[in-house]
């Protein structure tokens, strides 16, 4: 009896994946939990383990191809022939029979290119960029795929640049108190313990209604050879500055390693972010949507500042807070602001 696999739904918000790479080859025997394929979302590379036991009949979807969820990725069993003629083998190809991304659509349509008059020479006869920017004629420099975590973080950007209406405010801050070797799991409590009071910065837009979450999971931006990725530290209100500092290396290990799980990488409610000494004097960081806002801290330097009518010198940087007008208004987003800078200026420490 063949058994079906599809592409699960790996994430928050996920629509679709790319197929980075299959793990097993056709007629190739598994064991249940054994390596099938890796998927790649929207912010990790994910391994998927095969679901049965058996052989591996027919594998419908390509490396490189970028298909929905739900579609049929292969076949366990001795007969592939039923998967072999269902539909869902190739669910992203239009009625015309065309065979491209939705990446690659758009780019033909810029370039004007009819995609009816082009000869695919990806697999299974699909339409590749090259393909299109070859039709469209001769062309200036060297061109890469815009693919992977690469392509998913373009994709993610133009959405929330598209959605969010976002607004950034920018402040000073003396982090003469806080262990910079702690710095980012600071910025986590301080700014879990602030969105208690200012509860329309913890939340989401969802239609015409505003959720407001009750819990504190906050995403830290981790940069890695893929690109950057937001693994999702959970209860920053009630975890102590070691226990965030523990799991902010974790997460960050693990997102370097390509070894996120997706559990690890959904459900963040706020966003935090430190380029450490890339991070220039201030930044104003995209929301990461669907969540309404994302606090940023610049490069923390020695300046000169002005306490009690004289010039001294502090370790100053600057806190940015970017946020969704639609969902916050720009005092409140003040106050919180100036709340967690109070916090990391205060002298008990954030607790």
């Amino acid at each position: 009896m063949a058994y079906e696999f599809k592409l699960p739904d790996l994430g928050e918000g996920l629509t679709e994946g790319e197929i980075a790479r299959w793990l097993v080859q056709e007629g190739q025997d598994v064991a249940e939990d054994d390596p099938l394929v890796e998927i790649q979302t929207d912010k990790t590379t994910v391994e998927i383990p095969s679901p049965a036991a058996g052989k591996v009949a027919r594998i419908m979807v390509a490396e490189g191809d970028v298909v929905p969820v739900g579609t049929v990725l292969v076949v366990i069993g001795e007969d592939g022939a039923k998967a072999a003629d269902a539909p869902a083998a190739a669910p992203a190809a239009p009625p015309s029979g065309v065979r491209a991304t939705p990446l690659v659509r758009k780019i033909a349509q810029e370039l004007g290119v009819d995609l009816e008059q082009v000869e695919g020479t990806g697999p299974q006869g699909r339409i590749t960029e090259e393909d299109v920017r070859r039709a469209a004629g001769p062309s200036e420099g060297r061109r890469e795929p815009l693919r992977g975590v690469r392509r998913l973080i373009a994709e993610h950007m133009t959405r929330a640049h598209r959605e969010v209406p976002p607004v950034t405010w920018v402040e000073e801050c003396d982090f003469g108190n806080v262990d910079l070797k702690l710095l980012v799991p600071t910025l986590l409590k301080v700014s879990a313990v602030a969105l208690k009071d200012f509860p329309e910065l913890n939340a989401r837009l969802e239609g015409d209604d505003i959720v407001y979450l009750e819990r504190y999971d906050l995403g830290v931006a981790v940069q890695t050879d893929q690109g950057l990725v937001v693994p999702v530290v959970r209860d920053c209100d009630s975890r102590s500055l070691e226990e965030l500092g523990a799991e902010v290396a974790r997460l960050a290990d693990a997102a370097r390693a390509g070894n996120l799980s997706p559990e690890e990488l959904r459900g963040s409610t706020f966003t935090v972010t430190s380029a450490g000494k890339l991070a220039g004097l201030f930044q104003t960081p995209i929301v990461n949507h669907p969540e309404v806002g994302i606090l940023s801290v610049g490069r923390i330097a020695e300046r000169p500042v002005v306490r009690d009518g004289e010039v001294t010198v502090r370790p100053v940087g600057y806190v940015a807070l970017t946020f969704d007008h639609r969902v916050v208004d720009g005092a409140r987003a003040a106050e919180f602001g100036l709340a967690v800078i109070d916090s990391l200026q205060n002298d008990e420490g954030p607790g």
